[in-house]
């Protein structure tokens, strides 16, 4: 990125496409009859800002289309599930970044995906007081190694259509 004003307009950019995806994913009907279960389509704009911009860019634009999309949902609940799973899925590809090459970003995507679904668990159980709610943690793992793959390769796809345009990395 080459100016500070670029660079907001880009993260404006990337928030806007994340938006956009969330609520165009909300329209697909689940790929599987588990509650929790979607594509993560969102996450793919979030790992390529992290790998495209750095890891605290990618935070903040996550994190501004949680907001965004709790006001749009309506709910407390909406946004307590987003943060819980958002954020953590932020924090694990975040420190798995850097461990493996782009030809593998699909295997921080699947970390991703499985810490995403934790943490939306770890909330559904404080919320409902309840450990079986965890009975859903084998479907939601096998969920999250299959959209988390498929979300990976299209990030793969993603920046190497960036880096044609010469969109650096910052990582």
């Amino acid at each position: 990125m080459r100016g500070k004003t670029q660079k907001l307009v880009f993260m404006a950019l990337l928030t806007a496409l994340e938006l956009t995806v969330w609520v165009i994913e909300g329209q697909i009907p689940a790929p599987v009859p588990v509650p929790g279960v979607k594509l993560g389509l969102a996450s793919v704009v979030t790992l390529t800002a992290m790998v495209v911009m750095g890891r605290k860019e990618a935070g903040c634009i996550l994190l501004a289309r949680i907001v965004l999309s709790a006001l749009f949902a309506g709910s407390f609940s909406a946004i307590l599930f987003s943060l819980a799973g958002g954020v953590l899925s932020w924090a694990v590809m975040g420190a798995l970044l850097g461990l493996f090459p782009e030809k593998l970003l699909w295997v921080v995507s699947v970390f991703g995906a499985i810490a995403h679904n934790a943490g939306q668990l770890l909330a559904a159980a404080a919320v409902t007081r309840t450990a079986a709610i965890f009975w859903y943690g084998p479907a939601l793992l096998a969920a999250a190694i299959v959209t988390g793959a498929f979300t990976g390769l299209g990030t793969m796809y993603l920046v190497r259509a960036l880096e044609k345009y010469q969109i650096g990395r910052n990582r």
